[in-house]
């Protein structure tokens, strides 16, 4: 198998994990002095959000570096592309805990008669952090279509996840400043609460998709659509080649593919040398494409079907 350690796509996904760890840090020291000022829970919860976002960034990336490298030794022959399937159902099982930690905080709040706010702040934090991760979901989103990194995805999913909650803030606590002084100014103190529960619910779904997903490549649950693939090209293969039958094994686990064949060659069939096989295998490898430094790829032939 071939490493290299100096492929542009790692490095590019580390620098943008990189930015988003420097952003988010500054983000969340605004959302707790923010918080702190205008006496919000769901500003709190923003600033906490991005602080737990912070440290899953920078535990992505100390992924990103090692899956990236060529330190390869005789504990981890394969390389280190299960730990990343194994941090994002760690980064999306902590968003998870965070989203419903709030929930309850929400309800507690609530059913403690809200919160008075200082809108002034709070809209002046909103409208700024809103500015800040829409931007930098798109930047991401648009970064990631030359990438290709799930680490740079769920990145991106918890940017938008920020700019939703921060939004509905801003939406809220406009509502409630503009009742202030009415006959539905009572009801200020709720908003807060009523949001940020609200939120918690909807955007919990965002990390449970990802933490199922991880889960299917940490349990090495064969992916549908490559089985299928490889099943396409080897059924061509055997039919014209002549060969008896194959067994096909794959599983996705990170960024990394591992595909194994094994064909069987009837009694009497003859394959000449080496580089006939050779070519027979470079046929294929071709035909299932996306070769590269994270597909393993092994096929072999044999005429005892026990080998299968």
């Amino acid at each position: 198998m071939l490493y290299t350690a100096a492929m542009p796509q790692a490095a590019a996904e580390q620098r943008m994990l990189r930015l988003s760890i420097v952003v988010t840090v500054i983000v969340s020291a605004f959302g707790v002095v923010f918080g702190l000022l205008s006496g919000s829970l769901s500003i709190m919860f923003d600033g906490v959000f991005a602080a737990i976002d912070a440290a899953m960034s920078g535990l992505a990336l100390f992924v990103s570096r090692l899956v990236g490298s060529e330190r390869v030794n005789r504990r981890f022959q394969f390389g280190y592309w299960h730990i990343e399937p194994m941090v994002l159902a760690f980064n999306g099982g902590t968003l998870m805990l965070l989203c419903f930690y709030a929930f309850l905080n929400a309800v507690d709040s609530f059913l403690a008669g809200g919160r008075q706010l200082d809108f002034d702040w709070a809209i002046a934090y909103a409208v700024i952090v809103c500015v800040v991760c829409f931007g930098m979901f798109f930047y991401e989103v648009r970064a990631n279509r030359r990438i290709g990194s799930d680490f740079v995805r769920l990145d991106a999913q918890s940017w938008l996840m920020s700019a939703a909650i921060t939004s509905a803030l801003l939406v809220a606590f406009a509502i409630a400043w503009s009742l202030a002084g009415t006959a539905w100014s009572r009801l200020t103190p709720y908003i807060d609460p009523v949001v940020l529960a609200l939120l918690t619910l909807v955007l919990v779904f965002v990390p449970i998709r990802t933490v199922r997903k991880a889960l299917q490549e940490i349990l090495l649950i064969t992916p549908p659509d490559l089985d299928a693939h490889v099943r396409r090209v080897m059924d061509g293969v055997i039919a014209d080649y002549g060969f008896s039958t194959y067994t096909s094994y794959v599983a996705k686990v990170g960024r990394a593919q591992f595909i194994e064949i094994h064909i069987a060659v009837p009694t009497g069939m003859r394959l000449d040398n080496v580089a006939t096989v050779d070519a027979i295998r470079r046929e294929i490898a071709e035909a299932i494409g996306d070769e590269g430094p994270h597909r393993w790829l092994t096929i072999d032939f044999t005429a005892d079907p026990r080998w299968l």
